[in-house]
């Protein structure tokens, strides 16, 4: 819930004053005069000899209107999600509906184009509700408490996220349209879609209004409603169907729009609007204002082709991401609590030091593997002594991708201990979002960058980062909730970035995507040892801290009485992960899903203590890498699968089953 509102102004105000600006950029668009009603007319009956009449009929009335509805839409959407989880940072972005439904009709487009002549929002829908399926799969335990929700959210996007790019990656030439309309494209070619959508959308605002007495009973607590006789678990699952529903319908018609369904409700609540009947009253308006407007924006500024070229949805995630970041000091967070999920994640191994000694054997083997063991044109086979110009090109794709493993799997560890949560991940921090904006702004914005440019680059991009984060969080003494949800804006912002300059179909665009996906295949032996050596350096650098790590998870009030000094004992753990992410983003990209699924897995192997897990993680982290890289060159030999998708793919998947074994 909001901290306190905008007393200055109210829902009605808000809707009015950005009313009035979408229609200032109408006329401004339609023109005036004798010309204002001919264009006017041209939205029932344009003159077949007028071009410009035409266009207005059958592209730009369609689009405004569109995007009217699938804004509107989205903030009921949000609005439900919100009730529902009673969590002011809930959307269909942040729960990944969104990216589900995205990714479902991306994969039915080439997999399965069959099952989209049974309706597309039907292969939207299934991919949203799984999305979802497994955002509550992982808050359920927590309580489906705020932060838990959003961070459980933010690991199915990155999860779908490296399915998607893995799609990308394989069949680039034939999505670049998809691309343009996944990001959130509002460009009509008539009224059929606007047919397709609105009988839909009214369908889940009737349901919504007929639910709005018992949702409203939600905003007491579980008790007081049970009391009342209300069936929670139903009540819950209705207003998340209504609100998955009406995502699926949106996204497969428009793509996917971000930040509409966060910031329209947010902002109702801010002016005012304390009750659901207003946030439903005032939220739906505004959130299809909010979208009409950044349209009509962008068509006014950019011109018709620049209009027609750029996703609206990823211009709304360039603007929202700003307003989140102005949101979180405002929202009710809980923070100083011990974590009640860190001490059960695994029993405590008896001897982590022979456990540890198990792993590294088997790293052993696995690098043995990857140097020596592989395909050529005559199939599998061991690499003989005179081979040696074979293993040369191995070792250091292999040595790189086990230190990057290293560096994200200590920086996850030291962030979850730091959060005193699970489900943290470097990613969540935003530093190898903000790495990989300067990295991408390179490629695309300089004639010929060279390599230590770009690392230049990428590196001035994580500190700008990290100075962001210290500069928000400064003030509420480095509070895990906010920091890490600071990290959500940022690394929402780089997504938004990414969709921007990856839409317009530029060659270099492939090349963006491999080295997203994390490839390693670039890797010389020069820049392996320094990564080596990186790793080696920060490795050491994060053990004299195993005891702030040990005594942080316990919460603020035991740390302080135990002699930590809070502020700056975060503040130095943020800047160490800060260079543990940066370091590992140089070289194998921003998908960096290891720093999520080394510490964890640790964990489940019995690694409890601060210094044992930090060393476990190590192991583990270039275990995966060295594994994921092995396997990205032999599967589809002779063509290749980045490292980053692998490790995303195949831990993601043991990250769900270990989930699973823990509710069981």
């Amino acid at each position: 819930m909001a901290d306190g509102a905008l007393t200055s102004v109210s829902p009605a105000r808000v809707c009015l004053l950005l009313g009035a600006g979408c229609l200032t950029l109408s006329l401004w668009r339609l023109g005036g005069g004798a010309g204002l009603i001919a264009d006017l007319g041209a939205l029932f009956s344009p003159s077949p000899q007028d071009t410009g009449q035409l266009l207005l009929h059958y592209a730009w009335w369609p689009r405004l209107l569109m995007a009217l509805l699938a804004g509107g839409g989205l903030a009921l959407a949000g609005v439900l999600m919100q009730q529902v989880l009673r969590n002011p940072l809930a959307s269909p972005t942040t729960l990944g509906v969104a990216a589900g439904a995205s990714l479902a009709l991306m994969a039915a487009r080439l997999l399965a184009p069959g099952l989209l002549v049974l309706g597309r929002e039907w292969v939207a829908l299934a991919g949203g509700g799984l999305a979802v399926g497994l955002v509550f799969l992982m808050a359920w335990r927590q309580g489906l408490a705020p932060v838990v929700v959003v961070l459980s959210g933010l690991v199915v996007n990155f999860y779908l996220g490296a399915v998607a790019t893995a799609l990308l990656l394989f069949h680039h030439e034939s999505l670049v349209g998809l691309l343009i309309w996944g990001a959130g494209s509002l460009v009509q070619n008539g009224w059929d879609d606007l047919a397709f959508l609105w009988p839909r959308l009214l369908v889940g605002a009737i349901a919504a209004c007929w639910l709005l007495r018992p949702l409203a009973i939600l905003e007491l607590d579980d008790a007081s409603a049970r009391s009342l006789g209300v069936s929670l678990r139903t009540l819950r699952l209705a207003g998340l169907g209504i609100s998955v529903a009406l995502t699926a319908s949106i996204v497969s018609v428009v793509g996917v729009i971000g930040f509409i369904g966060l910031a329209a409700p947010n902002i109702v609540r801010m002016a005012g609007g304390r009750s659901l009947k207003q946030r439903l009253c005032w939220g739906v308006p505004l959130g299809g204002l909010m979208l009409a407007a950044t349209d009509l924006l962008l068509q006014q500024l950019g011109g018709e082709l620049i209009a027609a070229m750029l996703p609206t949805g990823a211009i709304t995630g360039l603007l929202g991401a700003p307003l989140l970041l102005w949101l979180i000091p405002r929202l009710h967070l809980e923070q100083g609590r011990p974590s009640q999920t860190t001490p059960s994640l695994g029993a405590r191994h008896s001897m982590p030091g022979r456990l540890a000694l198990r792993l590294a054997i088997v790293l052993a083997v696995a690098v043995v593997m990857a140097v020596w063991l592989g395909q050529d044109e005559r199939g599998w086979d061991w690499l003989s002594g005179d081979a040696w110009s074979l293993a040369e090109w191995r070792w250091p794709r292999m040595l790189s991708a086990a230190s990057s493993g290293v560096m994200l799997a200590i920086a996850g560890a030291v962030l979850q201990r730091l959060s005193a949560n699970p489900m943290a991940s470097p990613e969540v921090l935003g530093i190898s979002g903000g790495s990989a904006i300067f990295l991408v702004l390179g490629i695309f914005l300089l004639p010929s960058p060279t390599q230590p440019l770009l690392i230049g680059l990428g590196t001035l991009g994580a500190l700008i980062t990290l100075g962001l984060l210290v500069v928000m969080n400064r003030r509420s003494g480095f509070t895990p909730s906010r920091l890490l949800l600071t990290g959500v804006a940022i690394g929402a912002l780089f997504d938004a970035v990414r969709s921007v300059l990856l839409v317009n179909g530029d060659p270099r665009g492939q090349e963006v995507i491999a080295w997203m996906a994390g490839s390693t295949y670039h890797s010389s032996a020069t820049s392996a040892l320094v990564v080596a050596l990186l790793a080696g350096g920060l490795g050491a650098a994060a053990w004299p801290f195993a005891r702030w790590l040990d005594i942080l998870p316990l919460g603020s009030p035991m740390s302080r009485a135990l002699g930590i000094q809070l502020s700056r004992a975060r503040l130095t753990l943020l800047l160490l992960v800060a260079l543990l992410t940066a370091s590992a983003t140089l070289v194998v990209g921003p998908l960096s899903f290891i720093g999520l699924l080394g510490p964890h897995m640790a964990r489940l192997m019995g690694f409890s203590r601060a210094g044992w897990h930090l060393a476990g993680s190590a192991l583990v982290g270039a275990l995966l890498m060295v594994l994921a890289d092995w396997l990205g060159r032999q599967l589809l030999f002779p063509d290749e699968i980045p490292a980053g998708v692998i490790a995303s793919l195949l831990g993601g998947a043991y990250f769900m089953w270990g989930l699973g074994w823990r509710r069981g």
